[in-house]
């Protein structure tokens, strides 16, 4: 009964990891790029696996926002990849279809597996080196998915904060610069009022009190 109440557990924690396997078709000479953010020191690696075209090349390049290349290689067809997160950031892997102008290209099949963080773990390594049982190999994994779940909220709750800091202060720079172009106004107004009142008295429209 024990066994069986550890293996739903790991069954519902195992709904937040997601092994990100992708499938899709690259047009000629078209660039198709995946995204996803990271944390900072996050192991990522990954396969793929891209089906033969006659003359027609593809590369792939992964970087982040500040176009700094993590990772790199030309003409492939099938292989494995892998690289380490400096900062929190958004990360892109990008596949190049490069076909030459005289001859007419085809589609072609692109497949990607990318893990990252505790999905990267060979546990089955670590079960030899540790001489783990069954059972403890799987508390084991329970231990590491939960720290990485709980590090996920802690960054989203981090996240929030920031957010709402942020909210807080344009909201307060929004009202003072409310406040003071309502200031402008009223002093724009009276000094219209003055100064038509004393066009009007100098024009001797009206009567001075």
């Amino acid at each position: 009964m024990k066994n069986e109440w550890i293996i739903v557990v790991f069954s519902f924690i195992c709904l937040f990891v997601n092994v990100r396997a992708i499938r899709f078709n690259l047009q000629p000479n078209t660039q198709k790029c995946l995204r996803d953010e990271m944390n900072a020191n996050m192991l990522v690696v990954g396969e793929y696996e891209i089906s033969a075209a006659s003359n027609q090349i593809v590369d792939y390049e992964i970087r982040d926002t500040k176009q700094h290349i993590l990772s790199k290689k030309d003409d492939i067809s099938h292989g494995k990849f892998s690289f380490t997160s400096e900062v929190f950031d958004v990360y892109e892997l990008c596949f190049k279809s490069k076909v030459p102008a005289n001859v007419r290209g085809m589609p072609q099949e692109v497949y990607v597996n990318v893990k990252k963080g505790v999905e990267t773990k060979s546990y089955e390594g670590i079960a030899e080196a540790a001489k783990l049982k069954p059972l403890e190999l799987e508390l084991k994994k329970l231990e590491d998915l939960s720290d990485a779940i709980v590090q996920d909220f802690a960054l989203m709750r981090k996240r929030e904060e920031e957010m709402r800091d942020t909210n807080e202060s344009t909201n307060n720079r929004v009202l003072f610069f409310s406040i003071f172009g309502m200031c402008c106004l009223l002093g724009l107004a009276t000094w219209q009022v003055l100064y038509l009142r004393r066009f009007f008295i100098a024009k001797k429209l009206i009567q001075p009190n």
